[in-house]
């Protein structure tokens, strides 16, 4: 039985006078892959951004609405954000290891958590890499800089480093678009496996991605929700003419 982990209510967004999220409803459930589509410009983004409350960086950014993670309403003033980003990890669009060694990328934020012993570190970048599906081809070059693999492999490392703080929710926004299909059916794969551990909602401009790996599906449209459904539902039987005519390739 599949239960929300992420509420959304009514949740209202806007950079100074512009509206970009207009009442947004929804409920994201655990342990599934949630795929956010649409056009351009309508809100994706910007939605998944308020979960680990990212847009708080942005000047001229103000909410209304409610979202809860776990029950608790993640814009309360009582909120710990740093916490909230550990719990909520994200993967961006074009891969961003640090300038740093393989190791030292997923060690960060374990050793900024206090994580100061070798041993426990050396385990948790192993398990890291392991879960993200690259512990095989970089566990003899630990010490070699992550700036220096492939964009795929870069992408891995960044999953890798959100996994080493032990996240409940993984946000990945368009991250596979930089990519090579090779590297994206690698992505794929460990999206797949990762759901048994992790909540994970992704935004896709790819169609036949977003039917491949996602269990439920929003389509976004001029910052609303116009439907959201069942994968198989959205892209099989919409309720919404709009929603046809963007999977079909009417628009957008």
């Amino acid at each position: 039985m599949t239960k929300p982990i992420i509420t959304v209510r009514d949740l209202h967004l806007f950079y100074d006078d512009f509206e970009a999220l207009k009442g947004i409803d929804m409920d994201i459930n655990e342990n599934e892959v949630t795929a956010f589509i649409g056009p351009s410009g309508c809100g994706k983004s910007t939605t998944i951004m308020c979960f680990n409350r990212m847009n708080d960086l942005i000047e001229g950014c103000r909410i209304e609405g409610e979202i809860k993670i776990g029950g608790k309403n993640i814009y309360d003033p009582s909120i710990d954000v740093t916490r909230l980003r550990t719990e909520v990890g994200m993967v961006f669009q074009n891969p961003n290891p640090f300038s740093k060694s393989i190791y030292d990328n997923i060690a960060y934020g374990p050793r900024n958590h206090g994580i100061k012993d070798k041993s426990t570190l050396d385990e948790i970048v192993e398990t890291s890499l392991r879960d993200a599906s690259i512990w095989d081809e970089v566990k003899d070059k630990l010490n070699q800089n992550a700036q220096s693999l492939s964009g795929g492999q870069q992408q891995r490392i960044c999953i890798a480093r959100s996994l080493s703080v032990k996240p409940k929710i993984l946000l990945m926004d368009e991250s596979t678009s930089a990519l090579d299909p090779i590297s994206t059916g690698k992505i794929e794969e460990l999206v797949d496996k990762l759901k048994q551990e992790y909540t994970i909602v992704m935004v896709t401009h790819n169609m036949q991605q977003a039917a491949r790996i996602s269990d439920r599906v929003a389509f976004f449209l001029t910052g609303e929700v116009v439907e959201m459904d069942e994968t198989e539902v959205i892209f099989n039987r919409p309720k919404h003419k709009k929603t046809e005519e963007y999977i079909t390739g009417r628009f957008g």
